[in-house]
């Protein structure tokens, strides 16, 4: 690796993490979305309904910035689990629901998976993984 390509991949890192950092929060506007939708009762509470507007257009816009540095598939991915997770944990608060053992189980799955997205996408795996690629490159 070149001397070069350290200093671009070191400004990339910094962005990426805004990135994420946005996409946390588009997750956040997410779980807000969710459950105001679900408290609308299809849109004829308009407290609920006003909230749920407003959590969509800050989701979306958030998500949007994310993904000009994030993957779409990883990005999206990532943004509904945050959204799922944080509904299904939320709806108990805020609804007659319940947080049975099983979807307990499947939720920490969801979680899992959201974790290791983010780690696929981490500046010192994609090192690593582009200094294992450059012997081979150079061999050609």
């Amino acid at each position: 690796m070149t001397v070069t390509s350290i200093a671009v991949t070191s400004t990339k890192d910094t962005s990426n993490t805004g990135a994420w950092l946005v996409m946390l929060l588009a997750g956040v506007f997410e779980v807000g979305y969710a459950i105001s939708v679900g408290g609308s009762e299809g849109f004829t509470v308009l407290g609920w309904s006003a909230s749920a507007v407003i959590f969509f257009l800050l989701t979306l816009y958030c998500l949007s910035v994310a993904l000009k540095k994030i993957d779409v598939g990883i990005g999206y991915a990532v943004w509904a689990g945050i959204g799922a997770v944080g509904a299904a944990l939320l709806g108990p608060v805020f609804f007659d629901e319940t947080l049975t053992p099983v979807r307990a189980l499947w939720l920490a799955v969801i979680i899992g998976g959201v974790v290791w997205l983010k780690l696929a996408d981490s500046p010192k795996l994609a090192t690593n993984q582009g200094a294992a690629a450059e012997p081979d490159a150079e061999r050609e």
